[in-house]
């Protein structure tokens, strides 16, 4: 296991130059003040196959001898390294055969095919995947690509750090969501060869905390849904964990809520997708604010690759978190035009009725007294609040799910 240098990172950015973009990495100005710190974003989500991840494939496509390239390649992912492995091999020609678990996002399977990989569904878990896909290399001869335990991939991932700091050199704080850790030990290298007195902190969901396990001597237990598939990680890199040992001064853990709050204000805020472990960072500046206060901040927005049904959810969720979007149970009399007055008072306090149920059967306190139940898009919590009222002050009885 080599150490892994500022020069390693360099010559791959060299490598892999032309062929991966060099993304934006901008200044917030709003979620600057919402935060309360000097945020910068680098939008890795814009990359082709939308994720850092092609970055550190094709360093590692790139450095493989002739040979082994004529053999083929081999990965296991779900989702994101796929991708980057089969766009960049189908680009040089390569054989590329990809094993997914079984749970992985349909859109990620699909765009991994279409970029011409063989793919096989394996294994209920990455690791389960990745002993399927151990298997074929040795069977087949194919070389495997690691999506994260490899130098070559890691100093890929650290040309993210690298262009961070040549674009912002004096960032106070560097925050990396980490799945098997090669994105944070890749930025964790650049950065402080650069500028030794950089902060670096990680991010993991609460469900998946390998990373902060292995380095506070704690059993691995891990285990759950998540939306941040991308660093449901059981098994965290060696080599990453060495660097993390060594350059990362701490990990911090968020809450599912916390990213899917995130991933709703990249989109309102920065007009941006990011998938779940793409939010990780914002969503360790939402948890931990007192942290960042007043410090030059950057966070990659590391991927943006998020099931379209799984974004509407957390977008409807979201509102309602806000209450953006509530439920009014209104009881009435049952005569001719109640319920046209109480949608038109409804109308008058500025709320938009979604969608009504007329419940004659269920939950009534009496068969004269029908409830109703109005799902309303309102301005915020105040303004839910005030429709209530002026429901109230003309006679309904209004019970609020806020």
């Amino acid at each position: 296991m080599g150490e892994i240098s500022l020069g390693d990172i360099r010559a791959a950015a060299a490598r892999i130059a032309g062929a991966v973009e060099r993304t934006p990495c901008v200044r917030s100005r709003t979620l600057s003040a919402l935060t309360g710190c000097e945020l910068w974003l680098k939008f890795e989500n814009l990359q082709f196959t939308a994720s850092f991840k092609e970055r550190g494939a094709l360093n590692k496509l790139l450095t493989l001898p002739a040979g082994e390239r004529r053999r083929g390649v081999i990965a296991m992912s779900a989702g994101n390294h796929a991708q980057g492995v089969a766009y960049h091999a189908a680009r040089l020609g390569l054989r590329a055969v990809i094993v997914m678990p079984r749970g992985t996002p349909n859109n990620k399977v699909k765009s991994t095919q279409v970029h011409g990989a063989e793919v096989l569904l394996e294994g209920d878990t990455l690791a389960e995947a990745a002993a399927h896909a151990q298997a074929l290399a040795a069977r087949d001869s194919l070389v495997f690509i690691h999506p994260y335990d490899d130098d070559a991939v890691i100093a890929g991932q650290g040309t993210v750090g690298l262009e961070m700091m040549e674009a912002v050199a004096d960032l106070d704080v560097l925050v990396v969501p980490i799945g098997g850790g090669g994105l944070i030990a890749g930025i964790a290298t650049a950065a402080k060869a650069l500028r030794p007195e950089v902060q670096v902190l990680g991010v993991e969901s609460k469900a998946w905390s390998a990373m902060h396990q292995r380095l506070n001597g704690l059993p691995v237990q891990v285990g759950g849904d998540t939306i941040a598939e991308g660093m449901a990680v059981r098994d965290v890199g060696e080599r990453s964990l060495a660097i993390c040992r060594r350059l990362v001064d701490e990990v911090l853990l968020v809450e599912e809520e916390t990213i899917e709050r995130a991933i709703v204000t990249l989109i309102e805020i920065e007009k941006t997708v990011a998938e779940g472990a793409g939010a990780a960072g914002l969503a360790a500046l939402l948890s931990y604010p007192q942290l960042f206060a007043g410090k030059r901040v950057g966070i990659p927005v590391c991927g943006g690759n998020i099931d379209s049904r799984l974004l509407s959810a957390v977008l409807m969720r979201g509102l309602v978190r806000d209450a953006r979007l509530v439920r009014l149970r209104v009881r009435m009399t049952d005569v001719s035009g109640s319920l046209a007055k109480v949608a038109a008072l409804i109308g008058e306090a500025g709320g938009n009725i979604v969608e009504v149920q007329h419940q004659r059967v269920f939950g009534t306190a009496s068969v004269k007294t029908p409830e109703v139940e109005f799902v309303v898009e309102t301005r915020d919590r105040e303004h839910t609040r005030a429709i209530a009222a002026h429901l109230s002050a003309h006679g309904a009885q209004v019970g609020l799910d806020d």
